[in-house]
């Protein structure tokens, strides 16, 4: 044997599909079980497209404490952006892929009630 590697390693669709919603989920805090993956070839590169809820605090708490929005990671916008660059960089790590781009719809908003102190 001389070492050289014979055959060939393929990823299925479906497991990067499912790479793709567990970076997605990781990045922005939420269930893997509610993010939607697809994958598309764009020019030998991958173009992901994730649906995903986002977690959000009340607007309560945005109306009583003006840094509360920075203190969780800033807007919807800004959080959204963010995960695009971790989804991006995560997924490549792990699957050796080129990441074209990475597109992110947040599908719903789940609003973190306040907890009381006692």
């Amino acid at each position: 044997m001389n070492g050289a590697p014979r055959g060939r390693n393929t990823i299925s669709a479906r497991a990067l599909d499912r790479v793709a919603s567990a970076v997605t989920a990781e990045a922005l805090d939420v269930s893997a079980r509610h993010v939607r993956a697809r994958i598309e070839d764009e020019s030998g590169a991958i173009a992901l497209h994730v649906s995903t809820p986002i977690r959000a605090i009340s607007l309560r708490a945005v109306q009583t404490d003006a840094a509360a929005v920075q203190r969780s990671g800033g807007s919807l916008l800004q959080r959204a952006e963010a995960a695009q660059q971790l989804i991006r960089d995560d997924f490549a790590s792990l699957t050796g892929s080129e990441v074209a781009r990475v597109t992110v719809r947040l599908s719903s908003v789940d609003i973190r009630q306040e907890e009381r102190v006692r």
